[in-house]
């Protein structure tokens, strides 16, 4: 009965996630401004394009009563970009107007604050099948870290930048550097958490 509802949770969120994004894009398309080089930059859209993918095909190990130690690592690491994704949006970007990051209000709710959550309640749900230490559970640092980089560097020749805080034109780049090693700061007592959760893996 649990392999039932587990299949059920992760199928349908992941789902819930993937109709937010699609939905995201059509809207865009139909306004005639949706810019996929933009799109695809928002943390936001590549931590929920991630986090869709890992639902889904979790869904169908757990359904199929198939276990990876692989799969987990990856759970882990998704876990911490959406709950990042979360814990960013509510505390530095919740004042911002919702359609100057998304097109309809629903896909914020749920690409914000939803499947975060969701994601969060999965890995506790159903933790991995082998624990990881926090050293093995640092490299989960590095996509963020290469998406600050890759944000930075594209920014500076487009003249666009996908969050304020990222932006040096808000307090320049000192402030973009204080703010992202504040969050750095903040996603490896993150990683420390989640790492810690595996620890009572069954």
């Amino acid at each position: 009965m649990k392999k039932k509802y587990l299949t059920g949770y992760k199928l349908f969120f992941g789902l819930i996630g993937l109709i937010a994004i699609v939905t995201e894009i059509a809207t865009l398309a139909d306004r005639n401004t949706f810019n996929a080089g933009n799109f695809f930059s928002y943390f936001t859209i590549e931590s929920n394009i991630i986090a869709v993918i890992v639902f889904l095909i979790s869904s169908f190990y757990v359904y199929a009563g198939k276990k990876s130690v692989w799969l987990d690592y990856f759970r882990g690491a998704t876990t911490f970009y959406m709950v990042v994704t979360g814990i960013v949006f509510a505390t530095l970007l919740a004042g911002i107007e919702n359609a100057t990051l998304t097109a309809v209000p629903l896909d914020n709710t749920i690409l914000h604050y939803i499947i975060p959550i969701a994601i969060a309640i999965d890995w506790l749900m159903d933790p991995p099948i082998r624990r990881f230490s926090f050293r093995q559970a640092l490299a989960w640092i590095i996509f963020p870290v290469l998406y600050l980089i890759y944000s930075l560097f594209r920014g500076s020749f487009v003249n666009w930048y996908p969050y304020p805080f990222l932006d040096p034109a808000h307090g320049g780049y000192t402030q973009v550097a204080i703010t992202s090693l504040i969050i750095t700061a903040g996603g490896l007592v993150l990683i420390y958490v989640i790492s810690r959760i595996s620890k009572k893996a069954r």
